[in-house]
């Protein structure tokens, strides 16, 4: 029997800036089972990033969740206190960002950062932890990690120094592990390595993965379920072989059909959705697509669309999408 892990309910993240408040998240629901893969995608500035932030509470200083509920293993995470946060998120929860680079201290040797963190989290004497980081660079494919323990991360190459955050995340046997573009700064023959890396040790540590990426061919290949964002909300959000088989939001057929087709052999140009997403800081009066839509009706300018099931675990929010009438993909908008 599935069992979730977690759990997130309309979640709201504003940013208050001196311009306004910035809605970055701004209604986000999913639930995360334990072992499995999700995936969140959407364009850049939807809220993916600050939706995993919100999750392990790391917001900016003018960054703050003013409602919705987060629940780790039946906890609620906005109700730990300091000492509760810090097992939460190392021991429980790890993450990988998406430049490897940055993610490194440069003044200090790969080996110092490894033990600091692994003695931050575990009851241990700073031999066992460099035996256990030592072991954790074994796993994660680095080879000499005795030798690599005394290298500064700027003799690594940018796969390497992303093996080794891999490394600490997973030293702690985390139960869940927030992958942030994880290979976004890497080439592609690398980036293949570290998903397949992160697959073998999800299977190893029976670990949860939530995966933020603009790649929907790392989706189709890695994910269990996947939720679609757009504008700080979510949009679309099902098992990922149903949402590859019948996506229902304008917006999620607007991200597919701007994915390159090797199989077109008709050199057409790819299909870009139009306009720009909106400012953030105008949003929640109505459905936040509608100015790019081409199936929006008047309601659609009026009304903020309710994120329903349509179809058993398969959510929309969309007024053209209802259980009883059904949008169509590429049918002319007579109302609009």
């Amino acid at each position: 029997m599935s069992q979730n892990l977690l759990t997130v309910k309309d979640l709201k993240t504003y940013f208050f800036t001196a311009s306004g408040v910035s809605k970055a998240v701004d209604g986000v629901n999913f639930t995360l089972e334990k072992g499995k893969t999700m995936g969140i995608v959407g364009e850049s500035g939807s809220g993916k990033s600050v939706t995993a932030s919100s999750i392990i509470r790391l917001l900016p200083k003018i960054g703050r969740i003013v409602e919705g509920e987060i629940e780790f293993q039946g906890k609620d995470v906005l109700k730990l206190n300091k000492k509760e946060l810090l097992n939460y998120r190392g021991k429980d929860i790890a993450v990988i960002f998406q430049d490897p680079m940055t993610s490194l201290d440069p003044v200090f040797k790969i080996g110092n950062q490894m033990v600091e963190m692994i003695c931050a989290h575990q009851d241990i004497s700073k031999e066992e932890a460099r035996k256990t980081a030592i072991e954790a660079l074994k796993k994660v494919g680095i080879p000499q990690p005795e030798k690599r323990m005394e290298s500064y991360p700027y003799e690594l190459s940018g796969g390497m120094c992303q093996r080794v955050i891999i490394a600490m995340a997973v030293c702690c046997k985390p139960k869940l592990i927030i992958a942030d573009e994880p290979t976004t700064a890497l080439d592609v023959t690398v980036q293949a390595q570290v998903l397949e890396l992160l697959q073998e040790l999800q299977d190893e540590m029976d670990t949860s993965i939530l995966l933020i990426t603009h790649n929907m061919g790392v989706v189709w290949q890695m994910c269990d379920t996947v939720m679609v964002m757009y504008a700080g909300k979510t949009v679309e959000y099902a098992d990922t072989k149903v949402l590859y088989a019948n996506p229902m939001h304008p917006y999620t057929w607007g991200l597919l059909d701007s994915v390159p087709k090797l199989s077109d052999g008709t050199k057409s140009q790819l299909k870009a959705i139009p306009g720009a997403p909106p400012d953030l800081r105008l949003t929640g009066q109505c459905c936040n697509f509608y100015n790019r839509c081409p199936y929006a009706q008047e309601i659609c300018r009026q009304e903020v669309p309710e994120l329903i099931e349509l179809e058993p675990g398969h959510f929309v929010a969309c007024h053209r999408q209802k259980k009883d009438s059904t949008l169509v993909r590429g049918e002319v908008n007579q109302n609009g």
